[in-house]
C-alpha cells in the first residue's frame, strides 16, 4: 500500500510539472501587447500604402500613381541640407527633370506642430512658392505616421518606387553629407542614378544609402 502511494505521488509530480511547463510555454508564446503592427519600408519590397492631405487640401494616396515611378522626398525648409539643394535650385530642377519624363514627385514633411519646418495655411503655401518646388505635391505628415512607416530619419531622405509599387531605393540624395553648394559639383546623386536605370529598364546598382541631413522633427 505505501508502495502504490508513493507511485501515484511520484506520477501526479510528474504530471503537475508537464502542466506547469505547458502553461509557461503558452504564455510566453502569446502576445501581450495591443499594439497594431505597422508596416514598415524596406528595399525590394511593396512600399506601405498611405493617405495624406497636400499643402493644398486635397487628399493624395500612393495608390493613386500606381503605374508611374514616384520619389518621397522628406522635406524641412528651414534645414541648412535641405536649403543646399533647395537654394542652389537642385531640388527643383530634378523635380521637373523628372516630371516631365512621367516619374511622381512627392515633398512629405513630418514636422510636429511647433517643430522647425512645421507650417500651416497660407505660411505654408508661400513657403512653397518661395521656395519655387517643383514637386507634384507637398504632403503634410504632422503625426509623424507616415514618416515612422518608411524610417525617415532625416531632411532630406529619399526613396524611389517603381510602377509596380516597389520601393527600389532609399536613403542619401547623394555621397556629399555637406551644407556646401559648392559639393554639388562631382557629387553622385543616388537619386538621378536610380531614376535614369530604371527608366531605361536597367538595373539600379545602388539601392540604399544611408541618409544625410537634419533630423527628422517628429
Amino acid at each position: 500500500m505505501k508502495k502504490l502511494v508513493v507511485t501515484f505521488l511520484s506520477v501526479f509530480a510528474i504530471v503537475l510539472a508537464i502542466a506547469c511547463t505547458s502553461e509557461s510555454d503558452s504564455t510566453e508564446t502569446v502576445p501581450t501587447t495591443d499594439k497594431p503592427v505597422v508596416a514598415v519600408a524596406r528595399v525590394g519590397q511593396t512600399a506601405p500604402a498611405f493617405t495624406l492631405t497636400s499643402a493644398t487640401g486635397q487628399k493624395h494616396a500612393l495608390a493613386d500613381f500606381k503605374g508611374k515611378y514616384i520619389v518621397l522626398e522628406w522635406v524641412n525648409y528651414d534645414c541648412p541640407f535641405v536649403k543646399k539643394h533647395y537654394n542652389s535650385g537642385n531640388m527643383q530642377n530634378l523635380q521637373k527633370k523628372y516630371a516631365d519624363n512621367g516619374v511622381v514627385w512627392l515633398s512629405i514633411c513630418s514636422s510636429a506642430p511647433g517643430k522647425q519646418g512645421h507650417f500651416e495655411g497660407q505660411t505654408l503655401l508661400d513657403r512653397i512658392a518661395a521656395e519655387k518646388s517643383n514637386a507634384a505635391a507637398y504632403l503634410i505628415d504632422a503625426d509623424g505616421t507616415v514618416g515612422k512607416m518608411y524610417a525617415a530619419k532625416t531632411t532630406p531622405h529619399m526613396y524611389v518606387i517603381d510602377p509596380k509599387g516597389n520601393l527600389v531605393y532609399a536613403g542619401a540624395i547623394d555621397d556629399k553629407p555637406s551644407t556646401s553648394t559648392a559639393d554639388l559639383v562631382g557629387a553622385e546623386n543616388y537619386v538621378v542614378a536610380a531614376l535614369d536605370a530604371a527608366l531605361s529598364g536597367t538595373e539600379i546598382s545602388t539601392r540604399s544609402t544611408t541618409s544625410y541631413g537634419c533630423s527628422v522633427k517628429y
